[in-house]
């Protein structure tokens, strides 16, 4: 068992950190509105800092869970961030979807500091963080991978180790590029479904067992045929996920036109106010809804 922090308590580090208490941790917790930190101990069994500089005092583990880039040099290299109170040795793991860019430039701080940094976006959306069935990718040093692994595992179904640090960004970025070309298909398809007179039901019922079968397929068509999208993981946040996608690609040479014209519908979908909706509602687009 180990001290932990877990700094960010939104709809997807909330639970995070409920599992890690779960898991026969000492867990300490900060979030920028002090109410909610409160509310996670009073829940929880916990306990709150006013800092993330206070919370990480004394820590064998960090971790982070925040909203981009700025959020992140905030809590952690901030006036009041968690960095300055990282003892020698401790982990920090950064749960936060992030760029591979800000990923480096932490380990490299890190790394001066005397203590160990690996960035460990997740996937899986906020069932998966309330039912501890994530999917971890990580980038960082294998020994410190096998240290914080059994830690990790208190919210989690698989983690990977995928290579060096940013490593974890990168396949978080691919697996945001996987979704996003799902989505529109699977919307596509329901929209065809329906303007061809067919009944969408047997269709999934059919199509769902062969090779077009995933997840969003099983777990969106029905409340994509019902029209039905406040829920889930939003727009707004895949629109900075592929954000991200983007501006790492322009770096690295990839071509992702496919990629791009999704972003490029997500913005619509923005324009009509479905900012907050699940990914799923592209198919607002097509029905004009």
């Amino acid at each position: 068992m180990a001290n932990v922090a877990f700094l960010g308590l939104g709809v997807m580090g909330y639970p995070m950190a409920g599992h890690l208490k779960k898991g026969g941790h000492t867990v300490t917790v900060f979030n920028r509105t002090a109410a909610k930190a409160e509310k996670w101990a009073a829940e929880h069994g916990g306990s709150f800092k006013a800092t993330p500089r206070e919370a990480a005092e004394g820590q064998d583990f960090v971790f982070c869970c925040v909203g981009n880039d700025d959020d992140l040099r905030e809590v952690t290299i901030g006036e009041t961030g968690a960095f300055k109170g990282m003892k020698p040795g401790a982990v920090f793991v950064d749960n936060t979807t992030a760029s591979a860019e800000v990923a480096r430039e932490l380990g490299a701080a890190a790394a001066a500091a005397g203590f160990e940094f690996l960035d460990a976006p997740v996937s899986g959306g906020q069932a998966g963080a309330e039912n501890g069935q994530l999917t971890v990718m990580v980038g960082g040093k294998s020994d410190v991978f096998d240290r914080a692994k059994p830690v990790i595992d208190c919210y989690a179904k698989m983690v990977g180790l995928m290579g060096e640090t940013g490593a974890g960004q990168l396949t978080k970025m691919a697996n945001q590029t996987c979704i996003a070309g799902l989505v529109q298909g699977l919307a596509e398809a329901i929209h065809f479904c329906k303007s061809a007179g067919l009944d969408v039901e047997k269709v999934i019922s059919v199509i769902s067992k062969g090779a077009a079968q995933s997840w969003q397929m099983e777990n969106r068509w029905k409340t994509m045929d019902a029209d039905e999208y406040a829920f889930g993981f939003a727009v707004d946040w895949m629109r900075k996920d592929l954000a991200i996608v983007l501006a790492e690609a322009r770096r690295n040479g990839s071509r992702m036109p496919v990629t791009a014209l999704v972003d490029q519908f997500y913005g619509d979908v923005q324009k009509m106010g479905g900012g907050r909706y699940d990914t799923s509602s592209l198919l607002m687009r097509l029905q004009d809804k």
